[in-house]
C-alpha cells in the first residue's frame, strides 16, 4: 500500500523513509485519526550518536511534523546487555557510571531536532532502566519469557547471521530482544505509544514488541522500519575514512561534519537532501539531478541545511566559510579542526607521522606513512614524501597546514 491517507506516512512515503510497516493500512488511519505516540530506542553505547543513527532522530522529527507524539528512549538498561543486530562481535559493556555519563551527553542531540514538553504533540524521553533495573528474572521468565519459543528467536537475522559466522552469541545478547520487546509494551501501558520505528534490522525486535504487547496488554500497535543506508558505493552510512561521524560537536567539530555532507557522491545528493533536509521534495529532485560542476553547488545546499539542523546556521555558514578559504584560496580557514601541541611535546621534535594521526588524518602511523608515500600527503600545500621529517618549536611558529588527499585538512599549532 503506497497511497497513504495520513500526513505522516504519505511524508515518510515521499521521503524514502519506509522499508517495512507490520499493518500499513491500520497504522495509516490511525494516523489521520489521531495523535499516534511513537517511539525510537537508542542505546547509549557511547558519549555521542553517529550519522548512521540520523535517519531514526529524522524519523522522530517527522513524526511530530506531521502532529504526533514523539518519544525518545534511552537505553539505560538495554545497553547494560548489549544489541547483537548487525555485529559480529560482543559489545563491550558498561557500567552504570558511563551508562549515565553517555545518556547525559546523547540527550542534548535531541533538543536540536524535537520540541520538548507536556502538551499532546510534545516530544519527551524516558530511560528504559527505570523499568528494566527494577524486573524480577523469574517474573520475567514468567511472564514475558513464555511468550518467545526458541524456535522462532533462532530465525531472527541478529541471531541468524552470527551463528552463521560461528561467531559466539551470549545468553546476555540472546535476551535482547525480550528486553526491547518488553520496552514496547511497557511504553505502550505508560504512555500509549502506538508505534516503535528502527532501521530495518530492528524488524525482529520490533515485531516481537508488537506481539507481546497484544498478546499481554490487549493494546494494538505497529511498527515501521527505515531502510539500512548505504551510500551509493556501498559505504555503511556513519562511517568516514577517518572513523564515525559523531553527531556531538566536541567530538567532530562542525566543519569536518559539513564536510562529510559536501564529500557526498554524485548519487546520493537526492536522496539525503530528501530524507536529511527540510526541503520540498520538489527541490531535492531538482537538485539531486544536476550534474557536472552544478551537482557541487546542491552539495553545499546539502551540508548547509544538515549542518544548520545539528549545530545551526552560524556553524554552518562558518564551516562554508572555511571550505571555500581552504579549497578555493588555498588559505587556511579559522574553522579547520586544530591540534595544539605543548612546547614540551615539541622539544624534540614530533614525526610528520605522528602529527597526521593526532591530527585525525590518518588512522595508524602505517597509514600515514602509505599516504606520504602515495604522493597523498601535504604540509602547507607543498606535497611530502619523507615519512622522517620532524617539526620542532620554530617551525611551528606560524600553523602548519595538513592536507590528507585533496579534502581533509587539519591545523597544528603550538599552544
Amino acid at each position: 500500500m503506497t497511497d497513504y491517507q495520513s500526513d505522516l506516512l504519505r511524508t515518510l512515503s515521499d521521503r524514502g523513509y519506509i522499508h517495512q510497516i507490520t499493518d500499513a493500512e491500520a497504522l495509516d488511519k490511525l494516523a489521520k485519526s489521531q495523535v499516534v505516540p511513537g517511539y525510537v530506542g537508542f542505546d547509549a553505547t557511547a558519549p555521542s550518536l553517529h550519522v548512521g543513527n540520523l535517519v531514526s532522530v529524522m524519523l522522530l522529527r517527522r513524526l511530530q511534523q506531521a502532529g504526533h507524539k514523539p518519544i525518545v528512549l534511552l537505553g539505560g538498561g538495554t545497553t547494560k546487555v548489549g544489541d547483537p543486530s548487525g555485529k559480529d562481535e560482543v559489545r563491550k559493556l558498561l557500567d552504570n557510571d558511563g551508562i549515565n555519563a553517555n545518556i547525559a551527553s546523547i540527550r542534548r542531540i535531541f533538543e536540536r531536532f524535537l520540541t520538548f514538553g507536556d502538551g499532546p504533540t510534545d516530544a519527551i524521553m524516558v530511560n528504559n532502566a527505570d523499568w528494566l533495573d527494577k524486573l524480577g528474572y523469574i517474573d520475567l521468565l514468567r511472564d514475558v519469557g513464555r511468550h518467545f519459543t526458541i524456535n522462532r528467536m533462532l530465525t531472527f537475522d541478529s541471531v541468524k547471521l552470527r551463528l552463521d559466522r560461528e561467531q559466539p552469541l551470549t545468553f546476555l545478547e540472546f535476551n535482547y530482544m525480550i528486553l526491547q520487546a518488553y520496552d514496547f509494551m511497557e511504553l505502550s501501558r505508560r504512555a500509549g505509544c502506538r508505534l516503535q520505528m528502527g532501521g530495518s534490522d530492528q524488524w525482529g525486535n520490533i515485531v516481537n514488541g508488537v506481539d507481546l504487547t497484544r498478546r499481554v496488554i490487549d493494546h494494538e500497535v505497529y511498527g515501521l522500519t527505515s531502510p539500512l543506508l548505504t551510500t551509493s558505493d556501498g559505504k555503511k552510512m556513519g562511517k568516514s575514512a577517518n572513523g564515525a561521524v559523531w553527531l556531538n560537536g566536541d567530538l567532530l567539530s562542525p566543519y569536518e561534519f559539513w564536510q562529510f555532507w559536501r564529500n557526498t557522491t554524485d548519487a546520493d545528493v537526492g536522496r539525503f537532501l530528501k530524507l536529511y533536509t527540510e526541503l520540498p521534495i520538489e527541490e531535492c529532485d531538482r537538485l539531486g539531478a544536476l550534474a557536472g560542476a552544478e551537482i557541487n553547488a546542491a552539495k553545499v545546499v546539502l551540508a548547509n541545511a544538515v549542518t544548520t539542523l545539528l549545530h545551526g546556521a552560524e556553524a554552518a555558514a562558518a564551516a562554508e566559510a572555511t571550505a571555500r578559504e581552504v579549497f578555493e584560496k588555498g588559505g587556511i580557514g579559522d574553522d579547520l579542526p586544530t591540534v595544539a601541541l605543548s612546547v614540551d611535546e615539541v622539544a624534540d621534535g614530533v614525526g610528520i607521522v605522528q602529527l597526521f594521526v593526532r591530527a585525525g588524518l590518518s588512522p595508524s602511523g602505517k597509514e600515514a606513512k602509505r599516504l606520504i608515500a602515495e604522493g597523498g600527503a601535504k604540509v602547507n600545500d607543498e606535497t611530502v614524501t619523507d615519512a622522517g621529517l620532524r617539526y620542532g618549536a620554530a617551525d611551528l611558529g606560524q600553523p602548519l597546514k595538513l592536507t590528507a588527499g585533496k579534502k581533509r585538512h587539519a591545523l597544528v599549532v603550538l599552544g
